[in-house]
């Protein structure tokens, strides 16, 4: 008889890639609270209190603010086939991997998709989202805010009132920025947006924070309907539309709603996570999480620089909570990540596509973007680049990286 294994005990790791990262102990000690019952008062009453958690981590109003149970990519599908109609056209602009993964859900949504591409390490003008809003006439724009691939933040301010203008709904994942870069879903106008625990929220994946706009809202209803063979007015020809159970939104909001109509059993150690995470960032307070990404980043950024690293794209679009590098020539840049992990037990990332095998991505988020875990980074990957036949300078990276923090009073 094949002996059982013993219980799960993963190594210690220092997690400083994309994502995932290193979760805040508190989140942890939270998953592992009692569990309840999903319509025991105390589970309802801290469904409710996350939601309203979410709604100051978003910066919004919206009371269809709410939990998906899954991974980021739950909450994307989620939000995509309860938006899209078959037939509705979808604008996608592609500035990295999870734009084509965007892309690729409305087609499986049957939405009449549309994309328009900048190079890996850009992001796009406004004018050139206008250029092919009005061009294309969309239902809805489907667009990354910052997409680890590679490390760019699209700007979303002036993307909101575009859309307004055009009538057009306005979705965003938020998956790798928020909690660690400014989102304000009200004062953008995002109809949608959704994102995961697994980065700057430094939780494990598994949950998926999504917020709703009325109009949103209205359109999930009103779509809902159609499915169920209430037609209205104009609605005669209608298709049918919501074609997933699980990621039906207006039924998921029905259970997170005052009539908590049952949908699924709510995963109950995710939602102490999740509330946990959002617990802790409004604890902070939003600004100063946002300021201390910015700072580990900004050190971390000068430390990669400071060991002679090119840096990968523009750096005056990069997110604050990850830079990708250049491997330098000559190194083998997996057996360099390997010997991170190996050797010091610390995870950097590679990348995808056009990029795979050039590029590091090295990540400062979450409970990981504090002054110990950059110069450790730094001073690991120094002794790495060495053993692999890289001329680094002699202490450049940490020096570089305490410069930074000299220079910000840290």
């Amino acid at each position: 008889m094949t002996a059982l294994p013993g219980p799960v005990s993963p190594p210690p790791r220092l997690l400083m890639g994309p994502g995932p990262i290193s979760a805040y102990p508190s989140v942890l000690r939270a998953m592992s609270s009692e569990l309840v019952g999903q319509y025991d008062p105390f589970m309802t009453a801290t469904m409710t209190e996350t939601q309203e958690l979410y709604r100051q981590v978003w910066g919004t109003a919206n009371e269809a603010t709410l939990l998906v149970d899954g991974t980021s990519r739950a909450g994307i599908e989620a939000a995509l086939i309860s938006l899209i109609r078959p037939g509705d056209r979808v604008l996608v602009p592609v500035f990295g991997r999870f734009g084509h993964l965007l892309a690729e859900i409305a087609e499986r949504a049957l939405g009449e998709v549309h994309t328009i591409e900048v190079p890996w390490g850009q992001v796009f003008p406004v004018s050139a989202i206008e250029e092919a809003v009005v061009r294309v006439k969309p239902h809805l724009l489907a667009l990354v805010q910052g997409d680890t691939s590679t490390t760019m933040l699209q700007p979303l301010e002036d993307i909101g009132a575009l859309c307004a203008r055009h009538g057009v709904l306005f979705y965003s994942d938020a998956t790798a920025s928020l909690g660690g870069n400014p989102f304000e879903a009200d004062a953008w106008g995002l109809d949608a947006a959704t994102a995961g625990l697994q980065k700057c929220l430094s939780g494990p994946s598994g949950s998926a924070p999504v917020t709703l706009s009325e109009r949103a809202v209205e359109v999930i209803g009103g779509r809902r309907r159609i499915e169920a063979g209430i037609r209205e007015e104009g609605d005669e020809d209608a298709p049918d539309f919501i074609r997933s159970n699980y990621f039906d939104l207006g039924m998921i909001l029905d259970y997170w709603g005052p009539r908590r109509l049952n949908h699924h059993t709510e995963a109950t150690s995710m939602l102490y996570g999740a509330r946990e995470c959002a617990r802790l960032m409004l604890i902070e307070g939003r600004d100063a999480v946002m300021a201390r990404h910015r700072l580990h980043g900004e050190a971390m950024l000068a430390g990669v620089q400071g060991l002679g690293l090119v840096v990968f794209g523009d750096v005056a679009h990069k997110m604050t909570n990850v830079v990708a590098v250049e491997i330098p020539e000559g190194v083998d840049g997996d057996a360099a990540r390997s010997a991170m992990l190996a050797d010091f037990g610390i995870e950097i990332g590679t990348s995808f596509g056009p990029l795979h095998g050039r590029v590091w991505r090295i990540g400062t988020m979450g409970y990981n973007a504090r002054k110990d875990a950059v110069l450790t980074t730094l001073a690991c990957l120094e002794a790495v680049l060495r053993r692999h036949g890289a001329s680094v300078p002699s202490g450049g990276g940490v020096d570089a990286a305490l410069d930074v923090y000299a220079g910000a009073g840290a």
